[in-house]
């Protein structure tokens, strides 16, 4: 398993979403204004990897990713072993108990 911290996560995004940006032959200026975020807004995602979370997914869709993010972060369907879904129907199957009043 891969750990990241989340700084690191904003920063590896901001990269990723910069190179498809590239690969689209689109400047600063045409992903602004195809997305309808201001071009400063896409400037310091670039640079900082902060941006609003709408503001994310609108440069998301004018790049044709937001499908492949919203797939990526959906709950898996199939499991990888049977003790995953074992593990995953009792975290579904867990009821809380309250305690009984006594009288």
């Amino acid at each position: 398993m891969l750990f990241i911290t989340p700084s690191e996560a904003l920063s590896q995004t901001a990269a990723i979403i910069r190179q498809h940006r590239i690969r689209q032959n689109l400047t600063q200026e045409d992903l602004a204004h195809k997305s309808g975020v201001a071009p400063a807004t896409l400037r310091k995602f670039e640079r900082t990897g902060l941006i609003a979370l709408e503001s994310f997914f609108k440069l998301a869709a004018a790049l044709g990713l937001l499908e492949n993010i919203l797939t990526a972060i959906a709950p898996k369907d199939e499991y990888e072993s049977l003790d995953e879904m074992m593990k995953e129907n009792k975290k579904q199957n867990r009821l809380r108990v309250r305690p009984s009043k006594k009288s």
